[in-house]
């Protein structure tokens, strides 16, 4: 409730600033069919300056504005007012509404308007009436008049007014020299394409409540990957949220936020939404059902995307995240090749049974929670400081053990080490567990691909996929262990494994060091602090367990330090630290001096229209496959110096915390997660994807082969 009553007095103090403004603000005195005002020009523009019985005439307000600068839609958003005019006219012309040009999102502070930047045509249909056009042997004149306001606003805002005239014609009918279409058709030509259209009879729009807004369905006969929408009332949605999008196989849903102070359901909505490809329609959307339709499935698809999964699982066997892990394994299956075939299997089918599982976990939560309105992607437990500094936690205790700190039996905190080092099915369990919990930060090649289409897919078609990638995280050791005479080739167990376990925990100390600087991106020092602290605690128990193993007393007092030192790494990162800005490399100059920029829509978009090629590297500090491309081929000078003989445009998409936007970009691009890598080439055309796993010269060779090079 006062959140709401708050953000009512923050508009309202913006409309009251406004009313202020509309006194003190300037004028353009001249009369005359333009003026120059306070960062714009404005004009009264006709099409044809022509009157024809039976046929309306355009006419128009033409706003050109300095850069920065805008005026706003008839819906402003939280703040603002549309453009307002006031006509006089001779008898019997008649002057309809202002029709709005679809427009854009533009933040200011916490608050969301609706706008026009550059340039701006508002069409006005005029039309006479017979009586107004007399039979006549010469051409007559008539005088148009009109009295305009506005709002012009950057930083500040800024009201003016114009008297504005110009005349339009009648023209004898047995006249042949009509007056040819000048500047003003021109201009008309240009611009009346952004008015936004009648929705097809064929497409329907409906919406129903959700938990926190509306669900807003569109049916226009394909699948619509991208979709914002404006409203034409003002309090009825909240401007500045995030509009999640999923697409279907006929259209699209749209997720909505409501406005703090809206009370009860409204009876339709009503404005403008706008598609991919510049499609803009008005749609009227009337309570109904709506579902996000999962789209058709074609079995080919499925076994290519499936086929995909379970490469890039074998794969990601080699990455640097799962590496480790997978060496505790080993170790475990040198100490176990004296067993029976039997149990050899067992473990491995166990082993597997922790992968799959797990997985399963992992995409049932992803599922529940796009279907809650979140807009997520592979990896997204990352976002989450908590879990980061949990992992961190619980990595750096099984350090400690693999360190031989102490000997623990089944518990959760050392699963992945202890456990498989002991000949228990429980072991093997656990660590495939913890192989595909410290997975998620790496995408092998092949995922990226697999992963984006399983999860537009239905859910048995989502679990089919993921279920491959498992198996083939698996397949590696479930191998081993069904051919038992391959183990044969592994050395005899002895005194060397103790020595190679104790190493193994440099590699796991080493991932501890990345998770505490990944949580230092969103969490800043004091985050570090906290997690340190529960190092010390983490420290404290193990001792505890080392210095009195086997006992119930110690066991006991070492779990409730456990306890403690989660609570500590818990309330560090949520309350004591609280969000710092992330840390991503941008506007610093990278390998030939080419320099990144921090990724938005209208970022590419404006690059692209100036005639330039776009790069985005979509990255987290939490992926490390991420880091390990942008070092090996994005800062090379080769790189550089073909972005910089491009004339290429290189943003970066910080995926570290969550951010809807890039979500939604990453799926509209049919990818889940990060690394991603989209090649814009200059004007208009589909981007290119990269592959997960980069070199120069793949970076070099997508460059070539953009058009006109």
């Amino acid at each position: 409730m006062m959140k709401g009553f708050g953000w009512s007095v923050f508009k309202l103090a913006a409309v009251y600033a406004f009313a202020v403004f509309l006194v003190f603000g300037s004028a353009a005195s001249a009369v005359g069919p333009s003026a120059d005002a306070a960062h714009l020009h404005v004009q009264l523009v006709m099409h044809e300056h022509v009157f024809v019985v039976g046929y309306p005439t355009q006419a128009g307000l033409y706003f050109k504005l300095e850069p920065g600068w805008h005026v706003y839609w008839k819906n402003a958003g939280d703040s603002g007012e549309a453009p307002r005019v006031r006509w006089t006219l001779p008898d019997g012309i008649n002057a309809g509404d202002i029709k709005f040009p679809a427009p854009k999102r533009l933040p200011l502070g916490p608050l969301m308007d609706f706008g026009y930047e550059d340039e701006v045509l508002f069409p006005i249909e005029l039309s006479a009436t017979k009586a107004a056009l007399k039979p006549t042997k010469n051409i007559q004149s008539l005088p148009i008049h009109a009295k305009v306001d506005w709002l012009v606003c950057r930083e500040v805002c800024i009201p003016g007014k114009a008297e504005l005239e110009t005349e339009a014609l009648i023209i004898p009918v047995l006249l042949k020299d009509v007056p040819q279409p000048g500047p003003d058709t021109l201009l008309f030509d240009r611009l009346i394409g952004r008015l936004p259209e009648q929705l097809p009879t064929s497409a329907k729009a409906v919406f129903a409540p959700s938990a926190d807004g509306f669900r807003l369905g569109l049916t226009t006969g394909q699948r619509e990957t991208e979709a914002q929408f404006f409203p034409a009332e003002k309090d009825l949605i909240s401007n500045p949220a995030a509009q999640t999008l999923t697409p279907t196989a006929t259209g699209l849903v749209l997720e909505l936020k409501k406005d703090p102070n809206i009370s009860g359901a409204p009876k339709q909505l009503a404005g403008v939404i706008e598609l991919s490809g510049g499609r803009n329609y008005e749609i009227v959307a009337l309570p109904g059902a709506v579902a996000a339709a999962a789209a058709p499935t074609n079995a080919a698809d499925v076994l290519k995307a499936a086929g995909l999964a379970f490469v890039g699982g074998l794969i990601l066997n080699l990455m640097p995240c799962v590496f480790p892990v997978l060496f505790i394994k080993g170790l475990s299956l040198v100490q176990s090749s004296g067993e029976e075939k039997a149990k050899q299997r067992g473990h491995g089918l166990v082993y597997t049974a922790g992968i799959v599982a797990s997985f399963w976990v992992l995409v049932a939560a992803l599922l529940g929670l796009r279907a809650a309105g979140a807009t997520l992607g592979w990896g997204f437990q990352f976002q989450s400081p908590v879990f980061v500094a949990l992992m961190a936690g619980l990595l750096f205790f099984l350090g400690l053990s693999l360190a031989g700190q102490f000997e623990i039996g089944l518990t959760l905190t050392s699963a992945g080490g202890e456990l498989a080092a002991k000949k228990g099915y429980a072991g093997s369990f656990f660590t495939g567990v913890l192989a595909v919990v410290v997975a998620t930060p790496c995408t092998a090649p092949f995922m990226g691909a697999a992963i984006g289409y399983a999860l537009a897919q239905s859910v048995l078609v989502t679990f089919a996929i993921f279920t491959a990638l498992a198996l083939g995280l698996a397949a590696p050791y479930l191998a081993l262990t069904l051919q038992p005479a391959w183990t044969r080739l592994l050395p005899r167990p002895g005194m060397w494994m103790e020595v190679l376990k104790q190493a193994t925990a440099v590699p796991i100390f080493a991932t501890v060091i990345w998770l505490a600087w990944v949580l230092a991106q969103t969490r800043g020092a004091t985050g570090v602090a906290a997690l340190l602290g529960m190092f010390l605690l983490l420290a404290i128990a193990g001792w505890v367990l080392g210095r009195w193993p086997a006992k119930r007393v110690p066991a006991v007092v070492a779990g409730l330090v456990i306890a403690g030192a989660v609570a500590v790494g818990v309330y560090g990162v949520t309350v004591l630290a609280g969000p710092v800005a992330v840390a991503a490399e941008v506007g610093k100059p990278g390998a030939a001096g080419s320099a990144w920029e921090p990724w938005s829509k209208a970022a590419v978009e404006k690059y692209r229209a100036e005639g330039r090629p776009v790069f985005v590297d979509f990255t987290a500090s939490w992926c490390l496959s991420c880091q390990v491309n942008e070092r090996v081929a994005l800062r090379t000078d080769e790189v550089g110096v073909a972005f910089k003989k491009g004339n290429v445009a290189l943003l970066k998409a910080d995926w570290t915390s969550h951010d809807d936007a890039i979500s939604q970009e990453l799926t509209a691009l049919g990818r889940s997660g990060v690394p991603a890598y989209a090649l814009y080439p200059a004007g208009t055309g589909e981007p290119v994807l990269l592959p997960e796993v980069l070199t120069p010269g793949i970076v070099v060779d997508a460059l070539s082969k953009l058009p006109g090079k």
